[in-house]
């Protein structure tokens, strides 16, 4: 009872106009990143970081939020029209969505992907609802040995999971824990690899390794290595669905819920992973198998692009309750709670309870604002697709660099942007992760401190890390994430 009462108290906070207001704005921006191919919420996020300076912290989230599940909506526009997904978790929708297309169903697929993200991201919203204070109670009788256990799993599967192999997710991860050094050390006041530039005394801003990671490598990649591309795009028809088309589009969308939402609470959760299966799901039980990779398959867009959402909206558990984020976009929001020197956590509901059950809130009304959003105005954004790339990327970059400068009005600020921008451009170029970078530099001290709380119960003892069971367990998962893909593998040759 006291959830749902302290749920309305998020309602009555972010049903204040100005809150309504940025639910809104992050909405309609996220939609925007979503259509437009290759920009994604995380490089829009990271692009918006710096507004935490001037914005209180529940309408910022509350945006941030907002822009996160509102490119997941977004992405399925240009899945289905121009078969470029916005979002590497639209692939799957722009299979079946652009077969569709070029038989004249675009209208049934555009709708059945934003009424399918509807319902999942509400059913997920209400799991995080019901989830989020259960998960909390229980992560505060973590001592520092299982949360110390539980980071280092989170580094472990997300770099396993996150990129096309695990040692260059490892070296991507190695990167992000050796800037997170950088800095003064916490307990013994020393400066560490500043190089005695006193710019780095503080450490390096996780707004502006964010920014250079995705906002100006992304800039850069497209203008040196894309070029100009000719695209097609199916025409447009009528966004809605026949009474079968309800009937095939229902189940698909429970069924990938389902499986969307424990993928999202996990640490090798993601989107991606719970698309593909929602996809291959529906191929088996579909009574329609001959539609499949032909005249497309209702049933391949509506499960696909629920399970996305879900998977998006139930990564708010592992964030707001762990500290712990699942995805690229997650790791950035981290820095931004960061920024406001709010530490996500099993403390969170209690220090920062008005802002947790605000933004859990605003969920429950962005997805109606996006359901409006894309169904009655999905020829507007369509529109979107004729904005020019090389004035949308200077845009970017300039829009990057003014932000950067405006944190600290410092001009080395701009060469670190620019550096760590290359530093994105190479690892883009030679398929490296970025994400586990960003989860490195924000994770890695908190880890490195933990490790030392535990030392100190263990009285310097290496032992405690595996002596008590909860540690003990993580341990044994770790070792399986490692261990048991390659084995699996080494068994199937």
């Amino acid at each position: 009872m006291d959830v749902w009462n302290q749920l309305l108290q998020g309602f009555a906070t972010a049903g204040t106009p100005i809150n309504l207001l940025w639910a809104l704005l992050g909405c309609t921006i996220g939609t925007a990143i979503g259509v437009l191919p290759g920009i994604g919420p995380a490089t829009a996020v990271a692009m918006l970081l710096p507004i935490t300076l001037q914005v209180e912290p529940t309408g910022s989230m509350i945006f941030f939020a907002g822009i996160y599940y509102g490119a997941m909506y977004g992405g399925s526009t240009t899945s289905i029209l121009l078969n470029t997904p916005g979002e590497a978790a639209s692939m799957v929708t722009a299979m079946e969505g652009n077969k569709m297309a070029k038989n004249g169903r675009a209208g049934a697929a555009l709708a059945t992907a934003a009424i399918g993200s509807f319902v999942a991201g509400t059913i997920a919203t209400v799991v995080v609802t019901i989830a989020a204070p259960v998960v909390a109670k229980y992560a505060v009788l973590l001592g520092p040995p299982e949360y110390f256990m539980l980071m280092v799993l989170a580094f472990a599967t997300v770099t396993s999971v996150l990129g096309k192999s695990t040692l260059r997710g490892f070296t991507s991860l190695f990167i992000g824990l050796a800037l997170g050094l950088i800095g003064i050390d916490q307990i013994t006041g020393q400066a560490r690899y500043t190089l005695g530039v006193p710019e780095l005394m503080d450490g390096m801003e996780v707004v502006l390794i964010a920014v250079g990671l995705f906002a100006v490598a992304e800039a850069l990649h497209v203008v040196l290595f894309e070029g100009r591309v000719v695209e097609t795009q199916n025409k447009l028809t009528k966004v809605h669905m026949t009474k079968l088309e309800w009937k095939r589009s229902i189940p698909a969308w429970l069924r990938a819920t389902f499986i969307g939402i424990p993928f999202g609470t996990i640490p090798a959760g993601g989107s991606e992973i719970p698309t593909f299966l929602s996809y291959a799901t529906e191929k088996k039980f579909s009574k329609h198998k001959e539609e499949f990779g032909t005249t497309g398959a209702i049933e391949g867009v509506a499960g696909p692009e629920a399970a996305n959402n879900a998977a998006i909206t139930a990564t708010l558990i592992p964030l707001l309750t762990l500290g712990i984020p699942t995805s690229n976009t997650a790791a950035i929001l981290l820095g931004a709670f960061q920024n406001y020197g709010i530490q996500p956590g099993p403390q969170l509901l209690d220090t920062n309870a008005t802002l947790v059950w605000a933004l859990i809130a605003s969920l429950y009304i962005g997805n109606v604002m996006l359901l409006v959003l894309n169904l009655p105005m999905v020829g507007l954004w369509v529109k979107l697709l004729k904005v020019p790339k090389a004035q949308l990327y200077a845009g970017i970059l300039i829009f990057a660099t003014v932000g950067v400068y405006g944190m600290r009005q410092s001009a080395f600020d701009l060469f670190l942007l620019y550096g760590v921008g290359l530093l994105g451009l190479v690892l883009r170029r030679f398929d490296f992760p970025a994400a586990p970078v960003v989860i490195g530099m924000i994770l890695g001290p908190l880890a490195e401190a933990q490790l030392r709380n535990a030392l100190s119960i263990g009285e310097g003892k290496w032992s405690i890390l595996w002596e008590r069971p909860m540690s003990a367990t993580l341990l044994a998962c770790i070792v399986a994430v490692l261990v048991l893909p390659r084995l699996v593998k080494m068994i199937r040759r």
